[in-house]
């Protein structure tokens, strides 16, 4: 019998000067770390938009909550025993990120434009995510 596990993916996204910035996370991980957008489990009973404000607040502070944006792309696989579903979202900063959250959670972070954010992505997965957000970000 397979476990099954819901996971959260959230790109972090504010204007400046008009245009996106996205937030780029770093995990501890050494040389094997890659930027990525911010992400954890989804708990037993949590409910996905819960979730998503909860670690936004809890992994960078911020507080209060911005525009949150389902990016229609969930992603579903198979681990051995483990099943994986992950939800990926936009999330519209509207205050600052505090530098002490984020350094208790993540080994390093920065804000970038859209193509240095691109291509700084570790992961293809999260390269089309990214792509998508910043898409539907322009058009609205």
């Amino acid at each position: 019998m397979s476990e099954l596990h819901h996971r959260i993916k959230i790109f972090v996204y504010r204007f400046s000067e008009a245009a996106p910035n996205y937030l780029l996370l770093k995990p501890d991980q050494g040389l094997e770390a890659l930027w990525g957008p911010l992400q954890g489990e989804l708990g037993f009973g949590e409910k996905l938009e819960g979730a998503i404000r909860k670690k936004v607040q809890e992994d960078i502070g911020l507080n209060p909550p911005g525009r949150l944006l389902d990016l229609d792309m969930p992603g579903r696989w198979t681990i051995g025993d483990e099943e994986i579903i992950e939800w990926t979202f936009g999330f519209q900063a509207t205050g600052q990120v505090h530098p002490e959250r984020v350094a208790d959670a993540w080994a390093a972070h920065r804000w970038a434009r859209f193509q240095d954010a691109y291509s700084s992505l570790g992961l293809e997965l999260d390269r089309e995510a990214m792509m998508r957000l910043h898409t539907r970000v322009l058009a609205a």
